[in-house]
């Protein structure tokens, strides 16, 4: 009887065993992440609208069909991203992912408290290298630091009734990702 609890015993702990380390490999592993279906679909550093889909055909999984989504999947290499995004009318989240769809930062309209979601999007060595002005103080200017070079923003507007669909859609076409000029782009060492 003994013999047999030990065995069942082992059997579940190694059953443990392989069942975390599969969980925590996995997202590793999978070659269909976010990034690469949306890679497909969009340029980078450019906000592409998301059209709505069915759930056998969606870009990502666990689409919303009461929000409008765009995404913006960005490349860090040639400087900064100036991202701006106009608040809708109901709800308005910007979401930042690594390329590895890691969750990184989140804002949306009601703690950003303007009608424009307006932040840059750069690298800790392109943080770094910016030059100090005094007469700018951080509640004038938002910088999100990206753990990595390349990565996701997904933008989402709620629409409160099927009708005001259209409205948060061209609230997002409205939105920008580009490229900011006036920053000066960091090399790699």
């Amino acid at each position: 009887m003994i013999r047999f609890l030990l065995t069942l015993l082992a059997g579940v702990v190694l059953g443990g065993i392989v069942h975390l380390v599969s969980v925590l490999a996995l997202p590793r592993i999978a070659t269909e992440d976010a990034y690469s279906r949306l890679s497909s679909l969009t340029k980078p550093n450019t906000v592409t609208p998301l059209q709505p889909t069915s759930p056998s055909d969606a870009p990502m999984p666990f689409m919303d069909p009461a929000f409008a989504m765009a995404v913006c999947r960005y490349d860090l290499a040639s400087g900064p991203i100036k991202l701006a995004v106009p608040v809708s009318q109901a709800y308005t989240s910007v979401s930042f992912y690594t390329h590895n769809d890691i969750a990184y930062y989140a804002i949306n309209d009601r703690s950003a408290g303007r009608r424009v979601i307006e932040l840059s999007l750069m690298t800790e060595a392109q943080h770094a290298a910016l030059p100090e002005e005094e007469d700018v103080t951080a509640a004038d200017r938002l910088i999100v630091d990206s753990p990595t070079p390349t990565g996701l923003i997904l933008l989402k507007a709620l629409a409160a009734e099927p009708g005001l669909l259209p409205k948060a859609r061209a609230s997002l076409a409205a939105a920008t990702c580009k490229v900011q000029a006036d920053s000066p782009a960091v090399t790699k060492r």
